[in-house]
């Protein structure tokens, strides 16, 4: 009899799902069957290719926000189409929902609501009464998918219309190809959008048709999709329709219209040239409509794009495709995924199969984003000399999981994309806190490019120069955050003024110096105090004692929006918001939790969110001193309270696995020396909010946020940002090796008693789970956490032996994990 371990009985489950109804399903029942198969062999091949276990359809259901386009590494084009509804990453499986195109720019796991990108759109159409019949403006081309026709794979993606036609993408870092086959003997036609992205945001452009060349090249403005709306960014694509003269035009021309009755097409006509639309309201929608000559079954087009200009668009396309075969960029992206994806390499065959599909899938989503647009800077980037990325998107949600996995093996793109944050500050005065559709986006609580920046200094600043990254200058970008106040702080720095004045940030406080939403006070202090550990990090290895010392002592600020007298649940001490008078504001912990009952609540940036923190309530930001969580221990009563209160916070829901301030919470016992509850409770995280359908993550996937977050999780390790410190968990697999290419140094994991009977939301009595020794080359260290400096830096092996003795385990052994106060991080490494 097979074990149906939770995550083989779901999939199991799924898979009895989409058979009974195939009429309504996306994905194709064909992609997880392939992904399984691949997995099963993969224990007799000696050569692996790990792109066949990636699934690009986790998370786009469920409000993950996942981009499954086709794309490279970091890719600046995502090719995938576009849909109606709330589809922020263009496309979601809906079956409801309709096709408005297939599209070259996309951003993945953003948290817009209005969408990010979508622009130049372009849609296969059948037109049996010629040109003048063709539908042309979204709401009359719009057409369903065909059941069961949408896959994807790294590089590439596929997509059947109802009418049998089929759409198919595969792409480079700023160009792709796009191949559409039709049914045979019908006449291929296309409408190629200009202004309508998916925000509605078209502030102008301008569209050109070269007939000879087969060539239509376009660009304009349009508006930020989580950020001002009076910024506008440029981008332009390039179409190039002759597939290097194997395709001829039949007709082509351009198009205007509007939903209340304009349809105006001009043949023949080859430029538009269209401003804002002053009114608002929904954008004037034109492009361009062309058809091909002697009814080819299948058209190919190359498309470049580019935020500089039209020209640049058509070489990148030249430079990046030229004359290449779709099947030939399919595989080049293939072998950039599966270098990318190699870092990580684990004994297939004797891993769960759902954790491997997890696992590689998450990996993959690690690298898809941000955008690497070097050599595309616009505004004050447009000539810089340093990498360029877009889609920072953000740094609150980046700088927990995803950059601290991103150190672990790739220094040199870490290296990168810090010193794209250093520019920023070079360019503007302030560290990118949100950079999106290459726009200042909103700031969502501190200055959270500084943790990223703290942590690749302590980890690579020995090797940073070599990396390009000077470690000095990054330190005068950080303490410019921490001591400059910006005249608008609403997308840039903090308000720093008055958190220097008094200690916190406070509720209603005159601020005659700077502007920005006077709201979140007990969030912003907090993160605030936690920007200040990141820069006291980087003063200590420059050796910097004075700094050190200031921001050490400023870091403990947190400590200032704690009330002990809040009770709630019967549990007493909690923060709050604070007046400039030094009195509370008193807000219900309970506010913006899952256990609000009122539903009309402001929670997030908007002005009346009077709850004093940002998508959380006071119940789940109380937990958050990542630097300092042994205070916290002592703040809430000491050990035995400290549990029995996260018990309560867990079991009573207040926990949110989608929400980032909660992701080191269930790691919280490791601080009261109980790890094996870290353990238990990780176990019912995983279980409870991941799996390998398109609902497969606990909302939106913020950047890979969630992503990576599940990606220590199934590792057994959790990082504490701006340090070099690793929290020790029990893996969900029995070995993994993790390569650092800039290091030149590997690191294998071997987890001695791994039990697959483990892998339960909760572990079964005599199930060998929690973690008995830890053992780093040799030597045994305590169970609870272990250093970059000893293991993943100088490489080596690991090995954790696991227990079915929970009560034996329930101890570090050794030290606790570092906090401030109990004099952790006395020394830099």
């Amino acid at each position: 009899m097979v074990l149906l371990t939770p995550f083989r009985l779901l999939f199991s489950l799924l898979s009895c799902t989409s058979l009974a109804g195939m009429v309504q399903g996306q994905p194709s029942p064909q992609q997880q069957k392939r992904i399984s198969a691949a997995i099963k062999n993969a224990a007799h091949n000696k050569t692996i290719d790990w792109t066949q276990f990636v699934n690009p359809f986790i998370g786009t259901d469920n409000f993950g926000d996942v981009c499954p386009g086709a794309s490279v590494p970091f890719g600046m084009a995502k090719f995938t189409i576009d849909m109606t509804g709330y589809a922020p990453a263009g496309y979601v499986v809906d079956p409801t929902q309709m096709v408005r195109g297939l599209s070259p720019l996309h951003d993945s796991g953003t948290g817009s609501s209005l969408g990010s990108y979508g622009n130049f759109e372009i849609m296969p159409l059948l037109c049996p009464q010629g040109f003048d019949s063709c539908t042309t403006i979204i709401n009359n081309r719009l057409r369903f998918r065909k059941s069961n026709t949408d896959d994807a794979a790294p590089g590439y993606f596929t997509s059947t219309l109802d009418n049998n036609i089929k759409m198919e993408a595969t792409s480079t870092r700023r160009a792709g190809l796009e191949r559409f086959t039709f049914p045979q003997g019908s006449k291929p036609y296309f409408v190629l959008d200009l202004a309508n992205d998916l925000p509605a945001s078209f502030a102008g452009g301008v569209m050109d048709i070269d007939p000879v060349k087969g060539r239509v090249t376009l660009g304009g403005n349009w508006g930020s999709s989580f950020g001002p709306p009076r910024f506008t960014y440029q981008a332009f694509a390039c179409y190039d329709l002759l597939d290097g003269g194997n395709q001829q035009l039949s007709e082509y021309g351009v198009w205007t219209g509007d939903n209340f009755g304009m349809d105006a097409k001009g043949l023949g006509q080859t430029h538009l040239n269209l401003s804002i639309n002053l009114f608002g309201g929904q954008p004037y929608q034109s492009g361009a409509l062309f058809s091909f000559a002697n009814t080819p079954n299948q058209v190919n087009i190359r498309v470049g794009v580019s935020f500089q200009s039209a020209a640049q668009a058509c070489a990148n396309a030249e430079s990046e495709i030229g004359s290449a075969s779709f099947d030939e960029v399919r595989q080049a992206s293939v072998a950039l995924w599966n270098a990318k994806l190699g870092k990580i390499e684990i004994d297939v065959g004797r891993t769960d199969p759902n954790v491997t599909e997890m696992l590689y899938s998450s990996v993959y989503r690690a690298s898809l984003t941000p955008n690497n647009a070097t050599g595309e800077g616009q505004g004050l980037f447009a000539n810089t000399a340093s990498p360029y990325f877009d889609s920072l998107y953000c740094s609150w949600d980046t700088f927990r999981t995803f950059y601290p996995w991103m150190s672990l093996h790739s220094p040199t793109e870490f290296a990168e994309i810090v010193e794209n944050y250093i520019d920023g500050w070079r360019k503007n005065g302030w560290i990118p806190e949100c950079r999106a559709n290459n726009l200042p986006g909103w700031t969502q609580g501190g200055s959270n490019g500084v943790p990223i920046l703290a942590d690749f200094a302590v980890k690579y600043h020995n090797e940073a120069q070599a990396l390009g990254v000077d470690v000095n200058e990054l330190y005068t970008a950080l303490v410019s955050d921490g001591q400059v106040n910006p005249p608008e702080w609403n997308t840039q720095g903090r308000q720093i003024n008055v958190y220097k004045q008094f200690g916190y940030v406070p509720f209603g406080v005159l601020d005659t110096s700077s502007t920005g939403r006077q709201t979140r006070e007990g969030s912003r202090t907090l993160e605030y105090a936690f920007n200040d550990f990141g820069i006291r990090q980087v003063a200590q290895l420059l050796g910097k004692t004075d700094d050190e010392a200031y921001y050490a002592n400023r870091s403990l600020s947190y400590r200032n929006v704690w009330d002990p007298s809040v009770t709630s649940d019967g549990f007493k001490g909690f923060m709050q918001k604070r007046h400039s008078n030094g009195s509370f504001a008193f807000q219900d912990p309970i506010n913006c939790s899952p256990k609000d009952t009122n539903s009309s609540r402001s929670c997030s940036l908007q002005q009346d969110n009077e709850n004093g923190f940002y998508e959380s309530s006071s119940w789940e930001y109380s937990n958050f001193a990542p630097h300092d969580t042994a205070h916290l221990v002592q703040l809430m009563g000491g050990n035995d309270t400290f549990t029995t209160r996260l018990d309560h916070f867990f079991s009573a829901g207040y926990y949110l696995a989608g929400n980032e301030p909660s992701f080191q919470t269930p790691l919280g016992y490791h601080y009261s020396d109980q790890p094996a509850k870290s353990v238990d409770q990780v176990r019912q995280v995983v279980y409870n909010n991941f799996a390998i359908d398109p609902a497969g993550l606990p909302g939106n996937d913020d950047q890979c946020a969630m992503g990576t977050l599940l990606i220590f999780h199934l590792l057994g390790l959790y990082p504490v940002p701006s340090t070099t410190q690793f929290l020790v968990l029990s893996p969900f697999l029995p070995t993994y090796t993790i390569h650092n290419s800039g290091l030149n140094k590997s690191t294998t994991v071997t987890v001695e008693g791994f039990d697959p009977k483990s892998l339960n939301p909760t572990i079964p009595a005599g199930a060998s789970a929690y973690v008995k020794s830890v053992i780093v080359n040799g030597s045994p260290t305590s169970r609870c956490h272990v250093d970059f400096y000893d293991t993943f830096r100088v490489g080596g092996n690991i090995t954790i032996q696991l227990t079915s003795n929970k009560t034996e385990a329930n101890n570090c052994a050794g030290s606790l994990p570092d906090s401030l106060s109990t004099g952790g991080w006395a020394k830099a490494r």
